[in-house]
C-alpha cells in the first residue's frame, strides 16, 4: 500500500488511548494514519485525557482541540460520539481498518454490525466468545502468520494471553508440559469501584479496588488452548486483582515431561527472547512491578524467580505491562495484517 493505512479507533478508554500513544511513539508511525475516533465521552475530556495520563505520563507531542476534531501533531482526527456501530458513517471516513477497543462486542453478530456500517475490517482488543466468532485469533509472534489479508474480523486475544503463550510455547517445545497452573496477579481495572458499591453482578467486584486483593474469574486457560491446542485439558488458571494501577504478573507452576533445572529453563527462555526480542525479554535484576510500567514487551521473564521442586516441577514469574505491552502487540497485528512488513 503506497499511502498510510487509514485506521479508526472505536472506544477511547485505556486501550484505545494507549494504542494511539503507542503508534505515536513507534518507528512505523508514518505508515498509519488515525483518521477517526468514536467515543461517547465529550470532546474536551477526550482531548484532556489524550494529553495527560496518570499512568503513562504526558503525551509526547502536541494535542489540541480543533473545532469538533482532535488534532495530534497537526494532524486532524474526526471524533464522533455514537453509542452504536450503526450511528457512525464508517464508509464515508474511508478507513482501511477499525480497532475495536471498547470491549463491548465479543460475538460475530455484534462485530458484524461494524462491517454492515461500512468498516472493511475489524481488529478486536479482547478475546471473542468463541473461535467461530472471528476469522482468526492472533497472538503476535506465535501464530500471526495465519493472517492472509482476506479476514474481516480478527481478535488480538488478551494481555495475559499475549504474555503467557510465548512462554508456555517455548517450555512445551523444549521440555514438554504435562500440566500447568497459572495465577495472574492483575492490576485494577475499570470494572472495579474505588470504594465498595453496587457496581457489578460478581459480588467480589463490588469491593474497593484499592483496599483489597480481589479474586476474579478468568478465561486465560481457554485463551491459551485456543493458541496452543496441544495443551487442551492441561491448563488451569485463576486471577487476583491487586491494588496497583498498572503492570501485572503471572505465576506459573508447570509439571514438565522431561527433567530440567532452573538454569536450563532460563537458558531456553533466553533463546526464545533472542528469537523474538520485541516480544520477550529476561531480567535478573531485583525488580518491583513499577519498573515495567510502559514496557512494550509482551512478557518479561524474571530469571531470579525461576524455581524447581524436584526435577520436573517448575515455577516461573512473568511480568507484563497489561496496557502498554498489549497496545503494542495490537499494532503489530494491525501492521502485519495490513501487509506493512514481511515476516
Amino acid at each position: 500500500m503506497d499511502r498510510p493505512v487509514r485506521i479508526a479507533i472505536n472506544g477511547y478508554g485505556r486501550i484505545g488511548r494507549c494504542v494511539l500513544r503507542a503508534l505515536h511513539e513507534s518507528p512505523f508511525r508514518d505508515r498509519f494514519s488515525v483518521v477517526a475516533i468514536n467515543e461517547p465521552a465529550d470532546l474536551e475530556t477526550i482531548v484532556y485525557l489524550t494529553q495527560y495520563d496518570s499512568t503513562h505520563g504526558m503525551f509526547r507531542g502536541s494535542v489540541a482541540l480543533d473545532g469538533d476534531r482532535l488534532r495530534i501533531d497537526g494532524a486532524a482526527i474526526a471524533v464522533t460520539h455514537a453509542e452504536r456501530p450503526e450511528d457512525v458513517d464508517w464508509k464515508a471516513l474511508e478507513i482501511d481498518l477499525l480497532l475495536e477497543c471498547s470491549g463491548r462486542y465479543s460475538t460475530r453478530g455484534e462485530l458484524g454490525r461494524f462491517l454492515k456500517a461500512g468498516c472493511p475490517r475489524v481488529l478486536v482488543s479482547q478475546p471473542c466468545r468463541s473461535a467461530a466468532d472471528v476469522d482468526s485469533t492472533v497472538v503476535f509472534g506465535t501464530n500471526h502468520q495465519v493472517l492472509t489479508g482476506q479476514e474481516q474480523i480478527v481478535s488480538s486475544a488478551s494481555c495475559t494471553t499475549n504474555a503467557i503463550v510465548p512462554v508456555l510455547d517455548q517450555l512445551d517445545r523444549v521440555f514438554g508440559i504435562d500440566h500447568a497452573f497459572l495465577t495472574t496477579m492483575h492490576s485494577v481495572m475499570n470494572d472495579q469501584p474505588l470504594i465498595d458499591g453496587y457496581h457489578h453482578s460478581d459480588l467480589r467486584l463490588t469491593r474497593s479496588a484499592m483496599q483489597s486483593m480481589v479474586p476474579v474469574s478468568t478465561g486465560l486457560a481457554q485463551g491459551v488452548v485456543r493458541m496452543l491446542p496441544g495443551l487442551q485439558g492441561r491448563i488451569v488458571a485463576k486471577a487476583v486483582r491487586v491494588p496497583i494501577p498498572n503492570v501485572s504478573a503471572i505465576d506459573v507452576v508447570a509439571s514438565l515431561r522431561s527433567d530440567a533445572t532452573a538454569a536450563a529453563i532460563n537458558d531456553a527462555l533466553q533463546r526464545a527472547a533472542g528469537e523474538r526480542p520485541a516480544l520477550l525479554t529476561m531480567t535478573s535484576a531485583p525488580h518491583a512491578s513499577i519498573d515495567f510500567n510502559h514496557n512494550p514487551h509482551s512478557a518479561i521473564i524474571d530469571a531470579n524467580n525461576t524455581r524447581m521442586a524436584g526435577e520436573r516441577l517448575a515455577n516461573l514469574l512473568v511480568w507484563f505491562d497489561n496496557e502498554w505491552g498489549f497496545a503494542n502487540r495490537m499494532l503489530d497485528v494491525a501492521r502485519y495484517w495490513s501487509g506493512l512488513f514481511p515476516e
